[in-house]
């Protein structure tokens, strides 16, 4: 896969901005309880799909609100639309993926206590 092209990176950024914006209005009523941020954007170059990486925090239920939120597709790229109208020609399809890297960031510390916390050996 190679790198993106600057109007993709620019584009990922328009959608990604809007689309933080509308979750932490609109989010509520996609995953209730649930803080939803907008971690990455990936743009294909045409520019028809969107990839989307979400983190959720404050809920023990994220895969269940992913799949809300994935059931609710049409309607968030609808709302998008009308954002972006102005900056781009056609919305790009959304693909939605949950982002699970703080969930690996904690699991990797718990791992590091675990092991300072372990006996050293002499040298």
């Amino acid at each position: 896969m190679g790198t993106e092209s600057k109007r993709q990176q620019r584009f990922a950024g328009v959608i990604q901005q809007d689309l933080a914006e509308m979750f932490q209005r609109e989010g509520n009523s996609w995953a209730p309880g649930a803080f939803i941020t907008v971690t990455r954007v990936r743009v294909t170059p045409d520019l028809a799909i969107a990839r989307v990486y979400l983190s959720f925090l404050n809920t023990k239920t994220a895969k269940a609100d992913m799949d809300s939120i994935k059931a609710k597709t049409n309607e968030i790229r609808y709302k998008l639309g009308t954002r972006i109208k102005n900056q781009a020609r056609i919305v790009p399809q959304l693909e939605f993926f949950l982002d699970d890297t703080n969930e690996y960031v904690e699991h990797m510390d718990k791992i590091f206590d675990e092991i300072s916390k372990e006996p050293r050996q002499p040298d």
